[in-house]
């Protein structure tokens, strides 16, 4: 949390000191400042900069003038519940596989009381847990991360195996993954035999998500009617706690944050399917690599407001992030390709096309 407030205090700082002539379009000097001004700026996304530009000029235009830096832009941020046992040692918290394969003891030290002020008043407590299939039974456990989750205590728990190493380089067989909005996601393999030619094998496949995506910008849309609906109420109602708004925007509170956990639950499950079936479509390929667009600088431009939005909701990093987790395992590797000019020059069947020269 400290490194990501470091960060953006770095980057708005940049941006207030090279505040532009015109915010909506910068010139190639003012483009040239900025970069210069931030960490690390030459190799940041324009899609960045822009989003913290907007963000001030909004600011800018409610108060009147330009923010002293991102502490008064921001508002605090919120650290999560949780225990990270990972930063403990041996005397404090331990875990150890049972008796039985699907079992582990996770013994740590509490207090017993809420001020404990000598060693003393702490105290070892035992907590099973029960392993899940996924985890090998030869797998190292390491210590877990503590949560709650519906007044119930979660551990997310780390572990280390054995996984086949992924080639760096010399692959006959790949997949190349593209983005869609409807069609989530197109693959399709492709050869590269000892002439340098690339042919595709097949016609490749689709993975569909319509139904999902749906569902999610339904959802989406009624967050959105009931977060300004309770907006609205809260402004009526202003500091009076008694006021007769006050039921009412509580249960729209409420049936917000159950419509926001639904769509977690949602993009979730699409993540793991979608991952799952890229990682599938490669095993029966036999590829020894995925090729996938690299999207974190997308600028949608004209596509219209509520089709820029449907771009926006998608949960492209997580896929990508659960992708190279289930392909690792495997031993595939996953290459993360610059977008630019990747649709210009398609490999046919039966007609081989050559390997493009950069690597």
């Amino acid at each position: 949390m400290l490194r990501s407030a470091k960060w953006r205090a770095d980057l708005t700082a940049g941006v207030l000191a090279t505040w532009p002539a015109d915010p909506a379009k910068r010139t190639p000097w003012e483009w040239a400042a900025v970069r210069d001004a931030v960490p690390g700026g030459r190799d940041l996304p324009s899609s960045t900069i822009k989003s913290r530009t907007r963000q001030v000029r909004s600011f800018t235009e409610k108060h009147g003038r330009v923010p002293v830096d991102v502490f008064e832009l921001e508002t605090a941020p919120r650290a999560a519940r949780l225990l990270l046992l990972s930063a403990c040692d041996g005397q404090q918290a331990t875990i150890e596989r049972g008796d039985t394969p699907g079992r582990a003891l996770l013994r740590l030290q509490l207090p017993t009381r809420p001020d404990p002020r000598s060693y003393a008043e702490w105290t070892w407590v035992a907590c099973p847990i029960s392993l899940p299939p996924t985890i090998p039974t030869s797998a190292v456990l390491h210590l877990p991360t503590l949560r709650i989750v519906q007044n119930r205590v979660r551990a997310d728990l780390a572990f280390t195996h054995a996984v086949p190493r992924p080639l760096g380089k010399g692959h006959q067989v790949a997949l190349g993954v593209d983005w869609g909005l409807n069609t989530l996601l197109s693959a399709g393999a492709v050869r590269l035999d000892d002439a340098r030619q690339i042919t595709a094998s097949g016609a490749g496949g689709m993975f569909r998500a319509a139904g999902v995506l749906a569902k999610q910008h339904r959802l989406r849309r009624q967050s959105e009617h009931l977060r300004a609906k309770a907006d609205r109420y809260g402004r009526l109602m202003g500091q009076d706690a008694d006021h007769p708004l006050a039921a009412k925007h509580q249960t729209l509170t409420e049936e917000l944050r159950r419509v926001s956990e639904r769509r977690s639950n949602l993009n979730h499950a699409l993540v793991r399917a979608a991952a799952r079936w890229t990682v599938d479509q490669a095993i029966a390929a036999r590829a020894t690599v995925i090729y996938i667009e690299d999207l974190r600088s997308l600028e949608a431009r004209g596509k219209g407001r509520s089709l820029n939005t449907r771009l926006s909701q998608q949960v492209r990093g997580e896929i990508v992030t659960r992708l190279r987790h289930l392909a690792a395992e495997v031993g595939i590797a996953v290459v993360a390709v610059p977008a630019r000019d990747t649709s210009k020059t398609l490999p046919t069947v039966p007609h081989p096309a050559p390997a493009p020269p950069r690597p």
